[in-house]
């Protein structure tokens, strides 16, 4: 039998309690919308469909991703992972839905958020290493999930931007960024040259250094972003993406504090961890990366800043301003290209050669 709405919402997070702030306009609106259309989708006889993303953690503890959408049904978990352009928008998500992850032998149940999207933190025992996890609903079948576990040895890893990082989109452009994201699929979008050869190259020398890859993209492009990283031989790792839409107290979420907050998260679960953080600078990688590094200068071995070419730079609205590097002793390396990048790194740093032992 299905449980009330009330003992689903007995699951949240205590602080959704009463004393919860009350929900913007804009985030009411979006709530009736989005519990129009599910009305609307199951009565046409979709069904719940989970999206499962890629998860970090160490030993002790994992971080679980997925969303929870309306699909067609038959093989709907696939086709949902397909979709492209701008009909990965117009899913309809599921909130408030219980979802029970199965790790290491260990079962947990958690609710869906308001835009269908998991993001929690369990406690499991896992070791070192790739690992595949479990969720599943009521009323749908199990599917898997790939989870990295962070070796608590491993000193170093890699932040990456995304777009114009290591895939040319020209995202600030309005009517283009409209263009990459709603109608293009994957193989129309250019990798950015020598960006996969040089992640490569880091994690020769640094084998269990984990990637993770921090955008301010929905996560209805996660399923595009992740058949790009495969076929452009980009390392897996972990989409830290952002839900578009309100929030409880403004009409659009920022997506330069989803970088910061997701940043110092890394920073606080990970305190023995030097990143190299990769970004461009035709948005605000280089002010969020200095900022970062003055807060966090322990967690930062290098910066690298992707140069566009003056064209990328029109398109994108120009460059960013300079801005103070902060820590002297904290190299920060720009080119246009991996090949550059690597380059430098190789002759101001020790990361690309690996750790002394």
């Amino acid at each position: 039998m299905a449980r009330s709405r009330k003992a689903l919402a007995d699951l949240s997070d205590a602080s959704q309690s009463a004393s919860a702030p009350i929900l913007h306009f804009a985030a009411r609106l979006e709530d009736s919308m989005h519990a129009w259309r599910e009305k609307r989708g199951r009565k046409r006889g979709l069904k719940t469909t989970i999206i499962p993303y890629t998860g970090y953690g160490s030993p002790g503890w994992v971080r679980v991703l997925c969303r929870i959408v309306l699909t067609r049904g038959d093989v709907a978990s696939q086709r949902a992972a397909k979709v492209r352009g701008w009909r990965s928008f117009f899913s309809i998500p599921v909130d408030d839905v219980e979802v029970t992850i199965i790790a290491g032998g260990v079962e947990q149940k958690v609710l869906a958020d308001r835009g269908g999207v998991v993001d929690t933190r369990i406690d499991v025992q896992l070791t070192p290493g790739w690992h595949t996890i479990t969720i599943r609903t009521d009323d749908t079948e199990a599917v898997s999930a790939p989870v990295f576990i962070i070796d608590p040895s491993a000193e170093f890893g890699i932040v990456s931007d995304v777009d114009d990082t290591v895939m040319v989109t020209a995202l600030p452009r309005p009517l283009l960024a409209a263009w990459n994201t709603f109608v293009l699929d994957e193989h129309a979008r250019r990798p950015v040259p020598g960006m996969a050869v040089m992640y490569e190259r880091l994690l020769r020398a640094n084998p269990s250094a984990p990637v993770i890859y921090l955008s301010t993209g929905a996560w209805n492009v996660a399923p595009t972003l992740t058949r790009f990283f495969e076929r452009n031989l980009y390392p897996a790792g972990p989409l830290l993406l952002t839900d578009w839409g309100p929030t409880h107290d403004r009409w659009f979420r920022s997506g330069r504090q989803h970088k910061v907050s997701s940043l110092d998260r890394l920073a606080e679960e990970l305190p023995g961890m030097k990143w190299l953080l990769v970004g461009d600078d035709g948005q605000h990688d280089e002010e969020i990366y200095a900022d970062f590094a003055a807060r966090h200068p322990t967690n930062v071995a290098a910066v690298a800043i992707r140069q566009l070419s003056p064209s990328e730079a029109v398109l994108a609205g120009g460059r960013s301003r300079a801005v103070d590097q902060g820590a002297a002793d904290i190299p920060w390396v720009f080119a246009p290209d991996g090949a550059g990048l690597i380059e430098q790194l190789a002759s101001d740093t020790e990361i690309v050669t690996g750790p002394r032992r």
